[in-house]
């Protein structure tokens, strides 16, 4: 059976399989439950893509970044903002890129607000966190995803998508730190400041989940340069070496 196009079709086609049930769209609400419906379905053609024979000149991509209000998203700790931007081998592509602040719904820490610049009052205005996740995912459609330090990333996803739509993360996550790891074994330190003066990329605005997905990507560009000379030539060969270190 062909899947619908448009979001009521999509939650309709998902509540006929079985994957959400009358009684949750009532509970949520009509608006959230069509968010859920599609952040689940998009969890679910992911699952059927394959890129790992795709040539990484011709890899197409989401850098992204978040910001949070801490370090443990199992306990308490929320999603501040998201970013992102898309890339097809070494260029961004001219597609707007993303951008969403999220309400936590909790107090934001000073220092975090110090750090981030958002504060209690941007967020409270900002959508939810069913929203935001929704216009990324829509945003990131089956393309890979790439983050430095990914870990911190993929947890906060995890957790905001098994909240919201009981789902996990499904797409292949790329982490430009362990990149690095692999083309510098010698390195002290692999933390985006660093690298980005190493490799002499303009440093703009740190700690927005934007400007630090723009200037990863232009990392991410120079890292491919180097894996070229290597003659690494898709995301699998990539993969392959990277378990490696």
């Amino acid at each position: 059976m062909k899947e619908p196009k448009s979001p009521m079709g999509r939650m309709w086609h998902l509540y006929k399989m079985g994957g959400i049930t009358p009684a949750i769209a009532s509970m949520l609400g009509s608006s959230h439950a069509q968010q859920m419906a599609f952040i689940r379905s998009i969890s679910r053609e992911q699952r059927k893509e394959s890129v790992l024979d795709t040539p990484l000149e011709e890899l197409e991509t989401v850098v992204f970044d978040l910001e949070t209000t801490g370090f443990h998203p199992y306990n308490g700790d929320e999603i501040l903002s998201i970013g992102g931007v898309l890339t097809k081998g070494r260029e961004l592509q001219d597609a707007e890129p993303f951008y969403t602040l999220v309400n936590p719904k909790r107090k934001i820490p000073r220092h975090i607000t110090e750090l981030t610049g958002i504060t209690n009052e941007m967020a409270e205005s900002a959508p939810d966190l069913v929203q935001a996740l929704h216009d990324f995912m829509d945003f990131a459609g089956k393309r890979l995803l790439i983050a430095h330090g990914s870990g911190h990333d993929k947890q906060f996803l995890n957790a905001a998508l098994w909240k919201t739509s009981k789902i996990q993360l499904t797409h292949r996550v790329l982490d430009t730190m362990m990149i690095a790891k692999w083309l510098e074994p010698k390195r002290i330190s692999y933390g985006l400041d660093e690298l980005l003066e190493a490799y002499g990329i303009e440093v703009t605005v740190r700690h927005h989940a934007l400007h630090d997905s723009l200037m990863t990507a232009k990392l991410w560009f120079r890292f491919l340069e180097i894996i070229r000379r290597k003659q690494v030539v898709t995301l699998g060969d990539l993969y392959a070496y990277l378990s490696r270190h």
